[in-house]
This record gives C-alpha cells, sequence and structure tokens, in this order.
C-alpha cells in the first residue's frame, strides 16, 4: 500500500445506512492529539466513557461513547480511538470529516488490518481471516474463519516449520561436514521425519480445503442440448422459478445464476442455453457463454434424458472441456423412463437419475456434487483457508517429496537443503514470515473500509 506507515488513519468502521450506532475508528502516532481536539480531552484507557464530539468550531457534532486503547495493547498495535455516535450516515460523515480535519487521512481497504499484521499483533492467515469471518455466508464458515482467528492454522503451520528447521539443520550439517555426510544423512530417523511432516502437511491441507470451499463455494454448470430439463433442474435446486420453463427449445438463451447452500457448502448453480447447431443469431451467442461457462466451471453437471440410450452427446461435451472442472451426469426424466432414481454406483464420471419435475434423485444428485469436490458437511477441524494457502501447501509437498526421493536415493545433500529451503518458504507465504509486498497490497485491498 502507498502512503505513510506512520501516518495516523481513520474510517467508519460500520455498514453504510442508518443505524442505532455507527462507528469512526482512528488508529496511528496522531490519535490522543485527535481525541484532544474532538473530545477535548483523552479518554481514560479501555473504558467506555461518555463524551460529545466537538467540531472546529466548538459546535457539538453528536454526543455518545468513546474509547481510547493505546498502544500496543490495542486491535492494530498503535494508539486507537473509537468513536461511537449515532448510526445516521450524516452524522458518521461528519465525524470522519472532523478526524480528517484534525490531522488523519482516510484509510484504505485493510489498512487497519494490514498496520495489526504489520505490528506483529496477527499473522497473515489471521489478518484473512478477519475478512473471512466478515463474509462468512454460514454458520461453519464462520465456525472455520473463528478458528483460524483464533491461530488454529498458524498454530500447526509454525510446527510444520519448527519441525523443517530442525531437519534442514541435521542436512546443513553433512554440508558443512562433508566426510561425515554419509553418516548424516544415512540416519534413517531423518527418512522418517521428513515422511512425517508431509503425512501431516497433507492433513492441513484437506483441512484446508474444507475451509477453502466453505469460503470460496463452488459453481456447478448444468449442460446439455436443449430441453433436457436444465432449467427445471436449476429451479428444483433453488427452491423458485428462476428460469422460465417451455417446451419450445431454445427458450433459455442467456446465462441465469442462483446462489445456494447445501448443508453449508455455497454453490452458484449456471444454467445455460442448450448446446446445439442454429443459425438463430441470438441463440448462438447464448451457446457461446455457455462454453465458456462450462470452461469455468468446478463441477459441470451433464444432463441428458434418460429415455435415450446414447451417451455419446455427454462424452463429447467432456472430451472438449478437457481435464479441467470435474463432472457429473444427471439423467433427468426417470418419471417418463420408468427408471430407479439415484446414483449408479458402478460407472464414472458419476451418474444419478433424476427427476427435476417430481424431485426424485435430487437428494442423490446433491450427495454426489458434494463427494465429487470432496466436501464433508461436518467440517470438524477444517479452519478458513484461501486458494493461495492451497496453493502453498502443494508447493511445500511437492519439495518435500523431490528431498524425501534423495533422502532414499542419492543422497545428494545440496539438492535435499534447496527443496528444504524452498519447502518452508511456501509454508511461510501462508503466515507472512515470507511475503512481497505487492502480495500484503493484493490481500488486504479485498478487505472493507473500517477493517
Amino acid at each position: 500500500m502507498t502512503g505513510a506507515a506512520n501516518d495516523t488513519i481513520a474510517a467508519i468502521a460500520t455498514p453504510p445506512g442508518k443505524g442505532g450506532i455507527g462507528i469512526v475508528r482512528v488508529s496511528g502516532p496522531r490519535t490522543t492529539a485527535i481525541a484532544q481536539a474532538i473530545l477535548k480531552r483523552v479518554p481514560p484507557p479501555r473504558a467506555a466513557c461518555r463524551a460529545r464530539f466537538y467540531a472546529a468550531d466548538d459546535g457539538v457534532i453528536d454526543d455518545g461513547l468513546a474509547l481510547f486503547f493505546p498502544a500496543p495493547g490495542s486491535f492494530s498495535g498503535e494508539d486507537v480511538l473509537e468513536l461511537h455516535g449515532h448510526g445516521g450516515p450524516v452524522v458518521m460523515d461528519m465525524l470522519l470529516a472532523r478526524a480528517l480535519q484534525a490531522g488523519a487521512r482516510m484509510a484504505r481497504p485493510g489498512e487497519f488490518s494490514q498496520r495489526a499484521f504489520l505490528n506483529g499483533k496477527l499473522d497473515l492467515a489471521q489478518a484473512e481471516a478477519v475478512a473471512d469471518l466478515i463474509d462468512s455466508a454460514s454458520q461453519m464458515a464462520a465456525r472455520c474463519a473463528q478458528r483460524s482467528l483464533q491461530g488454529e492454522f498458524s498454530r500447526r503451520v509454525d510446527a510444520a516449520v519448527e519441525t523443517l528447521v530442525e531437519i534442514r539443520a541435521h542436512v546443513e550439517g553433512a554440508i558443512d561436514f562433508p566426510e561425515d555426510e554419509i553418516d548424516f544423512l544415512a540416519d534413517s530417523d531423518l527418512e522418517h521425519r521428513l515422511s512425517d511432516l508431509l503425512a501431516e502437511l497433507s492433513a492441513v491441507e484437506a483441512a484446508a480445503a474444507q475451509g477453502c470451499l466453505l469460503r470460496e463455494g463452488i459453481s456447478v454448470v448444468i449442460a446439455g442440448r436443449p430441453n433436457v430439463g436444465k432449467s427445471s433442474l436449476l429451479n428444483r435446486i433453488s427452491g423458485r422459478d428462476a428460469a422460465i420453463v417451455t417446451e419450445v427449445p431454445g427458450t433459455t438463451r442467456d446465462v441465469l445464476r442462483e446462489y445456494v447452500h447445501l448443508d453449508g457448502l455455497p454453490v452458484h448453480v449456471i444454467d445455460t442455453a442448450g448446446l446445439r447447431a442454429t443459425e438463430d443469431a441470438v441463440e448462438i451467442h447464448g451457446i457461446s457463454r455457455a462454453k465458456r461457462e462450462i470452461r469455468d466451471a468446478d463441477v459441470v453437471l451433464a444432463m441428458v434424458d434418460d429415455r435415450d440410450a446414447d451417451v455419446s452427446e455427454h462424452e463429447a461435451l467432456f472430451a472438449e472441456i478437457g481435464e479441467g472442472p470435474a463432472r457429473i451426469v444427471a439423467r433427468n426424466k426417470v418419471d417418463l423412463s420408468g427408471n430407479v432414481p439415484g446414483q449408479d454406483p458402478h460407472v464414472a464420471p458419476p451418474e444419478v437419475r433424476i427427476s427435476a419435475k417430481t424431485g426424485a434423485g435430487i437428494e442423490a444428485l446433491k450427495r454426489c456434487l458434494k463427494a465429487t469436490v470432496g466436501y464433508r458437511e461436518t467440517g470438524e477441524g477444517a479452519f478458513t483457508a484461501r486458494r493461495r494457502h492451497l496453493e502453498a501447501l502443494a508447493a511445500a509437498r511437492t519439495h518435500g517429496n523431490l528431498a524425501l526421493a534423495q533422502l532414499r536415493g542419492r543422497r545428494e545433500a545440496e539438492l535435499i537443503a534447496e527443496d528444504l529451503r524452498c519447502m518452508q518458504r511456501a509454508l511461510g507465504e501462508i503466515t507472512g514470515a515470507f511475503t512481497t509486498e505487492d502480495l500484503l497490497d493484493r490481500i488486504f485491498s479485498s478487505f472493507c473500509i473500517g477493517k
């Protein structure tokens, strides 16, 4: 972020609009001077006290509560002042303008949390959990974010790093004393410790993957030829008439989106235009959009008519999308075919027979969808995580496996040491031990202004 780190910043910390209470937050070295200007005094530390908020001409802006948190015992690690006034937008704007007039500047998105990170109050994973807790779309997501905020994710990563440092010290010893290299690297305990560490990282990655699913959700694209029941399925899953359903082919010509929760898993369900050869210019454009959504999906739900024994249709679709999205075949209209609804356990990719019209087989389809993306309903032990965390964990395991292969093979100490160093760097990116300024800017710019 641009701007001096020793600036005093201010922002409205409550949502826009009317409310019973609104909060203006101030943080930085000029906080006590701003308190003197607005309150005519500095409030006692960590005690809510009633106060009048004064304008520059000594007129009263509002009457409310003031809280002062002296450094370092505050969220940001700096002197922090909170002004709790009546939550009307005009009052809040006047109070913020007064703080800016008294020597603060407007805070940028996430700048309070960034200062907390830079001042050692939170590590990077915990700081991101603050935003994730605010953005939680379900109770399970909120619990996972709270676990990360309390440091569960960071503690497991830090424990892994501590073990890794001990292993690195052992390997570095082999480099420092080459005449004893075989003795150092032939120690079977070293191989076992690295193998156990990789197993622990796999467990952490599995828990993080659950948190990532809860945070980001998945996109499911319903694809297929016209009149196989795509729009009917969208309506059935969303529980409302989101899409127009007719017997006329090509009724859906644009992308329709619905947001639902499947046992806590956020799902963006996307209905698309029927895939077929056509000369209709509007329908052609809709099919082009459909193919773009299919390529970007997490899961492609290929719908076919259960009365049609030809499988070439969805096989051609899967061949076209390649190795990207996961795929499920939904065989619709069992109410007409007479087949038993439910999942066929003997085929891959998975096939589920359903009736979008009657609802038969829909619960089996939901279970199949959750299993396909590896979602567990309990979320027990999961913590909120982002894609960058999963990428860092995957990179750490890749380098760890390379080092393990070297230990089991030629035992080239320099190669082992380099892979272990890269492994530690990847883990350090999660908590912020190794972080570029560009990454920090990107992370904190996604926060709301008051955090």
